[in-house]
């Protein structure tokens, strides 16, 4: 069977970073939908909200007051999920006192920070100009660096929940920046299997990926100098891609002044692209894989992005993860090529 057969009947395919498979069945795009319905985003914005506890000069939820701030602000989360002084300690419980350990747990620190995108409660990284999106970019650069000199801290998680679909808490375009003492699940997975591709072939996973990509051409959304955004091959999420800087670096902090530049502008590109899709505001879930911050070099590791937005047939119908793909395995229905190519076929001006 070749690729266009195959493509066109249910197949499963794999995703080099995680080494998990996905079922893609194309035949189920012409299926009625008679399901849940999202409410649209609502209309216009104010560009200071007096409501708001990430504006400039409001009180906080939790009871500080921002400063009258006028580019990127950053400040440590006042309902944080990590804490920097939770006291080491872990459970480990068997059957018998001999035996295997049936119940581990261990004592998390972290560090959670937020990042208020511009001091405009109106506008998201699709809306800003250049000038503030490379702010942003810079501030997630010197966020890492900060947090990952810290003796004690692994990871550095830089991420955006865009929309109250995804479950942001707040109207006013911000990310989060989570630092861990331990590498969480989905980065460590990826750390053994880029790990073990530059063990069987001396290069680089997401060198070698991105090359064949950009042979190919069909799964590529946009790029410019620098960086590269796609349609994994694996993608699960509908409209699902994956952000790569063209030469190999593994971490925000080793971008120049021209991949910076590039990245901000990219950024703006591919997220106005994505509120073309339906028009309206797209909701998703994106955020940065960087390597460890545990001094080690990890030359294999090459930066990169995923963008998880969940919308699949309108503004008012999302993908759920439910059922089959909760208990066997992910399962999407349009594939990673027809969403690329109509990501790539919309014009990167909004509104």
């Amino acid at each position: 069977m070749d690729a266009e057969a195959l493509f066109a009947a249910p197949h499963r395919r794999q995703n080099l970073l995680t080494g998990e498979w996905v079922l893609v069945s194309p035949q189920r795009t012409a299926r009625p939908w008679r399901g849940q319905m999202e409410a649209p985003p609502a209309g216009a914005r104010l560009a200071h909200d007096p409501d708001c506890y990430l504006c400039p000069g409001n009180a906080r939820a939790g009871g500080g007051v921002n400063p009258d701030y006028a580019a990127t602000f950053v400040f440590d989360n006042d309902f944080a999920a990590l804490r920097p002084d939770t006291a080491p300690g872990e459970l480990r419980r068997g059957l018998t006192d001999a035996g295997p350990p049936l119940l581990r747990a261990e004592a998390e620190r972290g560090i959670c920070r937020v990042v208020c995108f511009s001091p405009r409660h109106d506008l998201t990284l699709a809306d800003m100009p250049l000038a503030g999106l490379r702010r942003v970019v810079d501030t997630w650069a010197e966020q890492t660096a900060e947090l990952g000199a810290r003796p004690w801290v692994r990871h550095v998680q830089v991420f955006e929940n865009r929309g109250a679909l995804m479950g942001a808490s707040n109207a006013h375009p911000h990310g989060q920046i989570w630092a861990d003492e331990r590498l969480p699940n989905e980065p460590a997975q990826e750390l053994v299997e880029q790990r073990a591709f530059a063990a069987a072939s001396g290069g680089c996973l997401l060198c070698d990926y991105l090359a064949l990509e950009l042979r190919l051409g069909e799964r590529v959304v946009c790029a410019n100098e620098h960086w590269v955004a796609l349609a994994p091959f694996w993608a699960v999420w509908p409209y699902e891609t994956l952000l790569l800087p063209r030469g190999h670096c593994g971490a925000l902090t080793d971008l120049g002044d021209a991949a910076r530049d590039a990245l901000a502008d990219i950024l703006g590109r591919l997220t106005r692209r994505y509120n073309r899709v339906f028009d309206v505001p797209f909701p998703y879930s994106m955020g940065f894989h960087q390597r460890p911050t545990d001094g080690e070099p990890y030359p294999f590791w090459h930066l990169h992005a995923h963008f998880y937005p969940p919308l699949l047939r309108s503004a008012t119908v999302r993908k759920f993860m439910v059922g089959y793909e909760l208990l066997g395995q992910p399962q999407r229905d349009i594939t990673p090529e027809s969403a690329a190519a109509r990501l790539r076929a919309l014009p990167e001006e909004w509104p």
